[in-house]
């Protein structure tokens, strides 16, 4: 029995509206087998943790250029916590500052991809730590 592909939700949080970098990605992880949904511009917190519900996502992937990452992150985290879907692998990519790290780690991201990151390095990220799903056992 194979395992489903891993399915991963890239977001553009916020009002930030560069997303050359997210299709990017969103492509890079598609040419890896992977099933990506690309939820577009604009969106706030609610609406990603709830399309990442509704696709059954095994990660989610935030792209943020704005700076707005330290108010973003931590509400994404705890509605995530609140809808009991802590175990969706959160990573971040973007402009975010080495000081802001630890922070963001704190908030429940796994990982955190600045400018030129190797995409094999994001690709290889999420295929080792994605939570198996989709498995039955007796």
């Amino acid at each position: 029995m194979s395992r489903p592909p891993i399915r991963v939700l890239v977001a553009k949080p916020g009002l930030d509206g560069h997303d050359r970098g997210a299709k990017v990605i969103a492509r890079a992880l598609r040419d890896a087998g992977m099933e990506v949904i690309y939820t577009g511009l604009r969106q706030t917190p609610e609406k990603i943790v709830s399309a990442a519900i509704q696709e059954d996502v095994d990660c989610i992937g935030l792209s943020i250029l704005s700076g707005a990452h330290n108010a973003i992150v931590p509400r994404i985290a705890k509605l995530l916590r609140t809808q009991h879907a802590e175990d969706i692998l959160v990573v971040l990519g973007g402009t975010i500052p080495e000081e802001d790290f630890l922070k963001m780690k704190e908030s429940g991201v796994a990982a955190i991809f600045g400018p030129g990151t190797p995409l094999e390095t994001t690709v290889q990220f999420i295929r080792d730590n994605v939570k198996p799903r989709g498995l039955f056992t007796s």
